[in-house]
């Protein structure tokens, strides 16, 4: 007979643990007790790498890359490439031990990325969204300058704007991506990659009078979807077949990306390399023989002229 309900059985799908500023709870705010474990190719760790360099925390909480090559058992650490490191916490091989030494019972995907306690030897929390919350609030006392501490991607000012945005954002750009590489079939492929391209024809509309996504100020959903755009042209439109036409071909959108690639903390996380790998040659299924593309080579540093709509 058997108990689903029984703590036995119960799957462990993710890690949602919070730090806490005040100093309450299982996790704590302290400098150099927490740890991230990420992949600058993946777009959901680049969020987090941002978030971590925008609040200065670099030397608040430690980092380490893993390779971008996705082995049988999951993300791996090999620090004799360059731009990965060895796990400097644990010694572990594979990101896959952090997940069992923190419950043995988890049964979800392996991902990145990681908010680690290195005092408990747990993981933290495993969703981007989460850690950038977190990032954002729970350690302000110790960021490295005042504008630093100041700066709040989440201000009730945006927010709700930001959200609004995201509402068709996220699943008709930043994820309707997916969408189309994951299509099957003709039809399915078409109305993926068509809602794709009208969305991305709204944004373009979007971003005619408007700096960043809610206007003059910076928020988490530029964030969001810049580690969505930066990958687009290098990967998304060869790998995933988003090929209508590419970021560069849209005015706003373009000039967008470049000017927040040439932000501070936005720029410096980007990783192409990594990226154009984990894309082209990681995914055993789509990229059997393993050949990464030279090109194409994308400009992010050219002028970007948007800095007059700041004070539309």
């Amino acid at each position: 007979m058997s108990d689903q309900g029984s703590d036995s059985v119960k799957k462990i799908t993710s890690f949602n643990g919070r730090v806490s500023k005040d100093g309450s709870g299982q996790f704590p705010a302290q400098k150099g007790r927490y740890h991230l474990y990420v992949n600058p190719g993946c777009p959901y760790a680049q969020r987090v790498m941002i978030m971590r360099t925008l609040k200065g925390l670099e030397d608040i909480i430690t980092m380490d890359i893993t390779h971008w090559y996705i082995h049988e058992n999951g993300w791996f650490f090999d620090e004799t490439v360059d731009t990965c490191t060895k796990d400097t916490v644990n010694g572990f091989k594979f990101l896959r031990e952090a997940y069992e030494q923190t419950n043995t019972k988890y049964s979800g995907r392996i991902t990145v990325p990681v908010l680690y306690d290195k005092v408990n030897k747990v993981i933290v929390n495993n969703e981007s969204a989460e850690i950038m919350e977190i990032l954002n609030s729970e350690f302000n006392e110790f960021c490295s300058t005042q504008e630093q501490k100041d700066l709040n991607l989440y201000s009730k000012e945006h927010e709700e704007t930001a959200k609004e945005l995201l509402g068709w954002i996220t699943p008709n750009i930043i994820s309707r991506v997916f969408r189309v590489r994951d299509a099957t079939d003709q039809e399915s492929y078409n109305q993926s990659v068509d809602t794709l391209f009208e969305n991305l024809d709204r944004l373009e509309k979007h971003l005619s009078n408007r700096r960043y996504l809610t206007g003059k100020t910076i928020t988490h959903a530029d964030v969001k979807l810049f580690v969505a755009l930066v990958r687009f042209d290098v990967a998304y439109y060869v790998v995933y077949k988003c090929n209508t036409k590419r970021i560069a071909d849209y005015p706003n959108i373009w000039g967008y990306l470049r000017d927040l690639y040439q932000s501070p903390g936005f720029g410096e996380t980007v990783n192409i390399e990594h990226i154009m790998k984990l894309h082209y040659v990681s995914d055993k299924k789509q990229k059997p023989t393993k050949i990464c593309p030279k090109g194409p080579v994308v400009d992010f540093t050219g002028k970007h002229g948007r800095e007059a709509l700041a004070s539309a």
